[in-house]
């Protein structure tokens, strides 16, 4: 017989949002777990809330906010293959750009105290780098005192 209720930290690791039942336990008890129709209207829930078939619950896994319907409800972990029969997601496609967002920033915004950039991050950003200079090269060589196309020496008497 299938359950009618279940806590919401099982259903949060059963489900594999989250990858222990610890996990799932402590974000309820930080805030990051809420139920309700829409992502700010939702109520922050304790880890021992039960839900039911057809609830909403909200994850914010910084930056972003994963939304899931509950379909069913399960008595043990699932395989990752079973999820979707179990529950849905919901997650408006403008988190998933934040995330994007955030990516690119990463290298941007670098926070202070993280050190310098690995060598992965470093050809990332060289990449990134390219792609926003659009083959633009600004080296200095490229101007000689004989080209009279860039003459920049002006004097009093010019202005």
């Amino acid at each position: 017989m299938a359950k009618s209720e279940e806590r919401i930290d099982k259903w949060l690791w059963a489900m594999r949002i989250f990858k222990t039942r610890t996990v799932a336990t402590d974000s309820c008890k930080k805030g990051r777990v809420s139920v309700g129709p829409s992502a700010e209207n939702a109520v922050v829930v304790k880890p021992s809330r039960l839900i039911k078939v057809d609830d909403i619950v909200h994850v914010r896994k910084p930056p972003i906010t994963y939304s899931f319907r509950v379909k069913a409800l399960a008595e043990n972990r699932l395989g990752a293959k079973l999820v979707p029969e179990y529950m849905e997601n919901i997650t408006p496609q403008a988190q998933y750009d934040l995330l994007d967002v955030v990516k690119i920033s990463g290298f941007i915004d670098r926070r202070k105290g993280l050190g310098r950039p690995t060598k992965r991050e470093g050809r990332e950003l060289a990449r990134f780098a390219e792609e926003v200079n659009f083959g633009w090269d600004f080296d200095d060589s490229d101007l000689d005192d004989s080209d009279n196309r860039y003459n920049f020496d002006f004097d009093e008497d010019d202005f």
